[in-house]
């Protein structure tokens, strides 16, 4: 079994080491190209006529930007620990850009290389993730609520809230997130916890909630939410407030709700990792993600919350004074931000995760399963970008 799990786990580090494209290495010494490594549908790329921004930067610069995508903080730290791609920025959320500051994964910044740092409002600089603001700097925000369907769910905004996860009338009918800090937090919310507890005993009760849960749930998600809930595959699903626009958008029977009995208030900061090959030109790509111009046009299209107030100011009004995008102080008020956990927390939060969705803990052929699923969602993510090419 250990030569099994030995050869699987040395099959898939190298399917995710090398299949990326290394433009960088290809590069010729004339042409700089950076390799970026963003959440999926999160940044404006053209389509609808909107700006191009990774087009434009290489307009204005003369450098090349490879562009791929990740659909959880896992999935980053995990790739980037396997060490075999230099990705020269990154953008991660919060609590794992201080993890990953602990393990030395980040290079400090040099901020008089990026001036446009000075426009991030003073409410997002210093925060407990990068106390001295040393190795990031803000891309967006936002929070954590509930999409749903109003022909299936016959309730006002404000009689939902994290327990209509938990209702059996909506059994195969509810999406939940498929990353272990997102999903924890719900069950901790609908408790009563806290986010950031460091008592196992918490972790535990979370994940009993969970696996309660769990027989009511059509599948585990994160950007196959777009399909399930746009073509009514499902009634209800988590996510974050910045994909409201899109999906209300699309599916004008949607609604989304920020549960008043507390929500997860995000920042996804941008950062160079300590491997970079070209963390002057990183500096560069943030600097100009973070012009106003550029911001207003990305912030636009992508949905999410600006750390700067110019930005915000310079939307629409229904984006600057729409509630879901910029919340009340009531909501913020119960609004937890994650923070990095003790190693020994975050070891049983794993444990627990597997345990939740095969229903074995620390059970290895549960872990292949949930790596499988991870390669299979990974290559889907594949398909659908060559497919649209």
């Amino acid at each position: 079994m250990k030569k099994f799990l030995g050869g699987l786990f040395c099959l898939l580090t190298l399917f995710f080491v090398f299949s990326p494209v290394l433009v960088s290495e290809a590069a010729s010494s004339e042409q700089v190209t950076i390799n970026v490594y963003n959440w999926g549908e999160y940044i404006s790329d053209g389509t609808d006529g909107n700006l191009d921004v990774n087009a434009e930067f290489t307009k204005r610069t003369g450098i090349k930007v490879n562009y791929t995508t990740f659909q959880s903080n896992e999935a980053l730290f995990a790739k980037m620990q396997s060490g075999g791609t230099k990705y020269d920025v990154i953008i991660p959320s919060d609590y794992m850009v201080s993890k990953m500051i602990e393990k030395n994964m980040l290079k400090k910044l040099n901020f008089s290389k990026i001036p446009n740092f000075d426009l991030i409002d003073e409410g997002f600089k210093n925060q407990e993730y990068d106390k001295k603001n040393e190795y990031s700097v803000p891309y967006t925000w936002g929070t954590v609520g509930i999409f749903y369907n109003k022909k299936f769910i016959n309730k006002s905004p404000n009689e939902i809230d994290w327990d209509i996860l938990w209702d059996e009338k909506y059994k195969e009918n509810i999406l939940m997130f498929d990353n272990p800090r997102d999903a924890f937090a719900i069950a901790q919310f609908k408790l009563g916890l806290s986010i950031n507890s460091n008592d196992e005993k918490d972790w535990e009760k979370s994940a009993q909630e969970l696996k309660r849960q769990k027989p009511l749930v059509q599948s585990y998600v994160m950007d196959q939410i777009f399909d399930k809930m746009g073509n009514e595959e499902a009634f209800l699903a988590p996510y974050y407030s910045g994909d409201a626009a899109a999906l209300l958008k699309r599916n004008k029977n949607l609604g989304f709700v920020i549960p008043k009995n507390g929500t997860n208030k995000f920042i996804d900061a941008m950062c160079i990792p300590a491997n970079s090959q070209y963390p002057d030109e990183a500096m560069q790509y943030i600097n100009f993600m973070c012009d106003p111009e550029i911001a207003v046009e990305n912030i636009s299209v992508i949905g999410y919350s600006s750390p700067q107030s110019i930005v915000k100011n310079k939307l629409p009004k229904e984006i600057s004074e729409n509630e879901i995008f910029y919340p009340s102080d009531e909501i913020l008020k119960s609004a937890g931000c994650f923070v990095n956990l003790d190693e020994n927390i975050n070891t049983l939060i794993d444990d627990l995760w597997i345990e939740v969705k095969t229903g074995e803990r620390g059970n290895p052929i549960g872990l292949v399963l949930v790596l499988l699923g991870f390669l299979l969602v990974y290559l889907f993510v594949i398909f659908r970008k060559n497919k649209k090419i």
